[in-house]
């Protein structure tokens, strides 16, 4: 009979404490990867120059922030934007995360890493090169799916410099001389 109870008891316990968890326990590890992925994915249609597949990894209020440029917000704002970045015959991008923070709850995660950029300069229509930091939080969607909430990049290259400024010096009968 003692037998029967401490059995009872415990299957009792096991199935009680089952009952108790809400929610699977989170594969951090397999979220990591499946954020991984999703940022190859971009880095793959950003070099294709496809604006409309790249802003397809963004939910629909998502909002974009890159330097030299106002926040794009909304899925349609960072197509728009990202379609005059990939016009630019230069560009070229490579970004990957040295790190992925899972939320306890896996229904969030927030990658940072670096990125190195080369657009065109407008001034002397040459390829430049930029380099800086990123992060980028991800929610999951209901279909498992990760897509991009906030994105942010931060420039760790210098802004140029401006022009220097024109010199103006008094010549003949009064008239200005430009240098």
């Amino acid at each position: 009979m003692r037998i029967i109870s401490v059995t009872g008891s415990t299957i009792l316990a096991v199935m009680l404490g089952a009952c108790g968890s809400d929610s699977p326990a989170v594969n951090k590890v397999a979220i990591e990867r499946s954020i991984d992925d999703v940022e190859k994915g971009m880095r793959k249609v950003a070099n294709d120059k496809d604006a409309a597949a790249f802003a397809s990894n963004f939910v629909a209020d998502a909002v974009m922030m890159t330097s030299g440029m106002p926040p794009m917000k909304g899925q349609d704002a960072i197509r728009a934007g990202m379609k005059q970045l990939l016009s630019d015959p230069n560009f070229k991008i490579d970004f990957a995360s040295d790190r992925v923070e899972v939320a306890d709850s896996g229904d969030m995660a927030a990658a940072r890493g670096s990125y190195t950029l080369t657009v065109t300069d407008p001034a002397t229509r040459k390829a430049i090169d930029n380099k800086g930091s990123y992060m980028t939080v991800f929610r999951k969607q209901k279909d498992g799916a990760w897509k991009a909430v906030l994105d942010c990049d931060v420039s760790e290259t210098p802004p140029p410099s401006p022009p220097a400024p024109r010199v103006v010096t008094k010549g003949k009968k009064g008239k200005g001389k430009k240098r």
